[in-house]
């Protein structure tokens, strides 16, 4: 038999499956894979449901329906000042199919991307698949500065594009505008595009703000930016995603967009097009509840043994250095014994990572009811 394509045969299962399956087995707590146990807002939920019945459920246009790329720009306006049309705005299916059209209608066989690690875990295999060169640059613990050297090594005239996640997974990092200006300088420097996954855009604490790279001066017209509303409505389920670009850029990424799921279900698109025009407090409470969660989960850790270094800044994650507990292995084997022995599932941090990254941090998701963080924490305990 001829063999598959090398590259995803070569690929394991995700890290998130399988500590979400290992969390089933064991009948542990999922504080692993990154999703909220709530069921989103009800007026959203019921607005898609009405949408169901009383709405066409026939294909939508390939790049969305046109109340919810209003409804996109409408919130770029809103939040940023972005001045924003509607042939700036293609829906997805989840911002993971938005990463993969942007980087499959961006590069060509032999182009650079830029990457920084820690990383989500489909960035490398769509730049793969598209023939693009990694060059990867490492944030490390305990406290994740950007290395601004190794940055700008890592661009040349080969760079095509940079990938950059802020708010930031695993690590809730939250880039600030000094080092957005940085990475601004050397993309316009390199003549290269940015893709940014901003999915955490609204799940920012303590007084940091979210600043698109798109806002930047020179920038309009370089950057494609990935928002989702599974992350903005805790509807994680749905998977609807949208980019906001450039036309011209746009049509790189819609090119590819039409191959992969060419649309999303239309009741969704237009739930989310309602959900979009709530008003600021919806906004403001949904990170007010998030920072509570953090604050009581990163207290629970540390009061265990665990060092916590840093608060995330944003995203539904903080991570844990374990060496003061004494355990005698790496992230990888601590996470699985956390699982089956005690009950909790997380994520080793050295999954976002190529080849070998830092052996002693998990990351935990603290989107979770109060009463489950709670039981975490009890069970967490017995580390002690």
């Amino acid at each position: 038999m001829k063999p598959a394509n090398t590259l995803f045969a070569n690929l394991g299962t995700t890290i998130f499956t399988v500590m979400s399956q290992l969390a089933v087995e064991n009948k542990a707590i999922n504080l692993g894979q990154g999703f909220p146990d709530g069921n989103g807002p009800d007026d959203v939920r019921e607005k898609a449901a009405a949408f169901l019945n009383d709405q066409p459920n026939q294909y939508p246009p390939m790049m969305g329906v046109p109340e919810l790329r209003d409804a996109v720009a409408a919130h770029a306006k809103r939040f940023y000042g972005l001045d924003v049309g509607r042939d700036e705005v293609m829906v997805t299916s989840g911002a993971t199919e938005a990463i993969a059209a942007c980087l499959l209608g961006l590069i060509n066989p032999g182009d650079e991307v830029v990457l920084i690690e820690p990383l989500y875990d489909s960035y490398l295999p769509m730049v793969r698949l598209a023939g693009g060169i990694p060059k990867l640059v490492r944030l490390m613990p305990p406290h994740w500065d950007l290395p601004r050297a190794e940055l700008a090594v890592a661009f040349s005239a080969k760079t095509k594009a940079v990938v950059l996640n802020s708010p930031m997974n695993p690590i809730g990092k939250v880039f600030t505008a000094d080092e957005l200006s940085f990475i601004a300088g050397l993309v316009k420097r390199h003549d290269a595009y940015a893709v940014c996954d901003e999915v955490y855009e609204h799940l920012t604490f303590d007084g940091c703000k979210h600043i698109p790279l798109m806002t930047l001066p020179d920038m309009r017209e370089r950057c494609l930016r990935i928002g989702s509303a599974g992350k903005t409505f805790s509807l994680t389920g749905w998977k609807v995603g949208y980019i906001t670009a450039a036309p011209a850029l746009l049509q790189c990424a819609a090119k590819a967009h039409q191959f992969l799921t060419f649309t999303t279900p239309p009741n969704l698109q237009r739930a989310v097009a309602y959900g979009l025009g709530k008003d600021a407090g919806y906004f403001r409470t949904l990170a007010d509840e998030l920072e509570k969660k953090r604050d009581s989960l990163s207290a629970g850790l540390r009061k265990v043994g665990f060092d916590v270094p840093q608060q995330p800044q944003g995203t539904y994650f903080v991570s844990a250095d374990f060496t003061p507990l004494g355990f005698k292995g790496d992230d990888t084997s601590f996470c699985h014994f956390l699982t089956t022995e005690i009950g909790v599932a997380a994520i080793p941090i050295s999954a976002f990572f190529e080849g070998n990254g830092p052996q002693a941090f998990v990351r935990f998701a603290f989107c979770k009811q109060d009463d489950v963080l709670a039981e975490a924490l009890d069970r967490l305990a017995k580390l002690r």
